[in-house]
């Protein structure tokens, strides 16, 4: 199957030190992962089917957004890692993934 075009316009500029300070206390469930550079979260469900029906809800933002999370599932929990590897790491791109993650 081809692959489809990317829908960014301009690639994603890493974080500023001064950025992350400003914007990461609008987001206080998300943990910064400094091995990593990126923030993470961790959602736990009644059940796997809640699990996964939240994990199809954030796939199509992600899409939406071209932009992916690093994830796992186990039953009832979802793990989130946002990043953004074309930035060399945490970037507004996360910040708004978080967010509209959050308002699911």
């Amino acid at each position: 199957m081809p692959r489809r075009a990317s829908r960014r316009t301009a690639m994603a500029k890493k974080l500023s030190q001064a950025e992350r300070t400003a914007l990461l206390p609008d987001l206080p469930a998300w943990t910064l992962d400094a091995a990593r550079d990126g923030i993470t979260r961790s959602f736990r469900f009644k059940d796997f089917s809640e699990a996964f029906g939240f994990m199809s809800r954030v796939a199509l933002l992600a899409e939406k957004a071209d932009h992916h999370p690093e994830w796992s599932n186990v039953w009832n929990r979802v793990d989130i890692l946002l990043t953004t590897h074309d930035a060399g790491g945490l970037s507004m791109r996360d910040i708004e993934m978080a967010k509209a993650i959050d308002a699911l």
